[in-house]
């Protein structure tokens, strides 16, 4: 599913004359391209769905570090750029929980596997990652999840 809208993007763009998105849409391809390496790798046929969105959200957050950087550097210009290739890869992506909508879904995931220690960490986080892959930033959900197995 995300590969065929990843090619109909570039499809688009090229018609389009779209040079940035054109460009973005190339990259998240590659980026597929050698996930479904690694996946052949392991014996699968191709990466799976999660994967490719938990790859999609690390190249936001190294744009987000690269704009920021930038920033700092007094280059708002190489910034922008950082920022529309962010808003490009969002496109793909299903739509971000709120803050509400994640406490709900960690609440919701500790009573489904009854966690109630730091031994379950693991555990929540795997389901959540299959849930919810996509839709949320793993990296402040584990310290949400954290707070919640410590009460």
């Amino acid at each position: 599913m995300l590969r065929d809208e990843v090619q109909n993007a570039i499809k688009e763009a090229m018609k389009n004359h779209e040079a940035e998105k054109l460009s973005t849409a190339r990259m998240i391809l590659a980026g597929i391209k050698e996930k479904d390496v690694d996946a052949r790798g392991k014996g699968k046929e191709c990466a799976a769905e999660a994967d490719l969105m938990s790859m999609m959200q690390t190249m936001i957050k190294q744009r987000q570090e690269s704009a920021k950087m930038y920033r700092d550097g007094n280059r708002p210009e190489l910034a922008e750029e950082e920022e529309l290739e962010i808003k490009i890869i969002e496109g793909f992506l299903p739509k971000q929980m709120s803050d509400a909508e994640v406490d709900a879904a960690i609440a919701a995931v500790i009573t489904e596997l009854g966690a109630s220690s730091m031994k379950d960490m693991g555990a929540v986080m795997a389901k959540m990652r299959e849930k919810y892959a996509g839709q949320m930033d793993f990296g402040s959900a584990s310290g949400k999840i954290k707070a919640a197995l410590n009460k």
